[in-house]
């Protein structure tokens, strides 16, 4: 079932009775339906984070700290909540966790990419000079823009207008010192063969946070199949131990 939230400028899924003990922000290009199993049964609200699913885009280029501020408003009134973030929905719970401490119990994120373990690659000498010749006016912008979509990934190319740039900005934000100021508890749970947020790197976002770390062997990056049943449970563990220390 869709509500509002925020005064009507967030939508979610809702399961359960109100007010919610678990918030879910999912991953991009997916949306809030993406928590029907792992939520299932808890009072909770998955959000369709704006530019996904049924929810607008917002006007202008978003990072994760304008995401999180729109979920801060969207929470306030339940608040503190367990947030399960998935990829690009944990960043914004890290952001948001960090930043609003009063407002999260606890995190249980899943393949979010937090930490860049080497630098990325510079892009070939071709691409610079076409970069260069773009800006002087001597190359087109529909030829810059085919060659910024044959290097782009999918994510990239399936992206339009304003959620382009929004990409692009998230994809260059630093967790670093999010990680470091959380004070919540933290559980995460890894796909074994992730490659948009690989393993070892989430080990490193862990250890900074002094999460628990758990891999799933034989899953990847989305939320199905035993990743998605190893996330249920250990929200599931994670909201019954909260309660015992209560």
């Amino acid at each position: 079932m869709i509500t509002s939230l925020a005064g009507g400028r967030v939508l979610a899924e809702k399961t359960g009775a109100t007010p919610p003990r678990v918030v879910a922000l999912h991953g991009w290009g997916r949306d809030g339906t993406d928590f029907q199993t792992i939520v299932s049964g808890l009072d909770a609200v998955s959000l369709h984070l704006p530019g996904f699913g049924p929810a607008p885009a917002p006007d202008e280029v978003w990072g994760t700290e304008e995401y999180a501020e729109l979920v801060a408003e969207a929470i306030a009134a339940y608040a503190p909540v367990v947030i399960v973030g998935h990829s690009f929905g944990g960043r914004i719970a890290v952001r948001l966790a960090a930043r609003r401490p009063e407002l999260v119990r606890g995190l249980v994120l899943t393949g979010a990419p937090l930490v860049r373990l080497a630098a990325p690659a510079a892009p070939p000498l071709s691409y610079r000079i076409a970069r260069w010749a773009n800006g002087a006016g001597l190359l087109s912008d529909e030829r810059m823009d085919a060659l910024r979509n044959r290097r782009g990934s999918a994510d990239y190319r399936a992206a339009q207008g304003v959620m382009r740039g929004i990409l692009v900005k998230t994809v260059g934000e630093n967790y670093d010192d999010d990680l470091a100021a959380l004070t919540c508890p933290v559980r995460m749970v890894w796909g074994e063969g992730d490659t948009a947020a690989p393993t070892a790197a989430g080990r490193v976002a862990a250890e900074r946070c002094g999460a628990s770390f758990r891999v799933v062997g034989g899953t990847e990056h989305l939320l199905t199949g035993d990743l998605e049943l190893a996330v249920r449970e250990e929200l599931l563990t994670f909201l019954d131990e909260l309660d015992r220390t209560a």
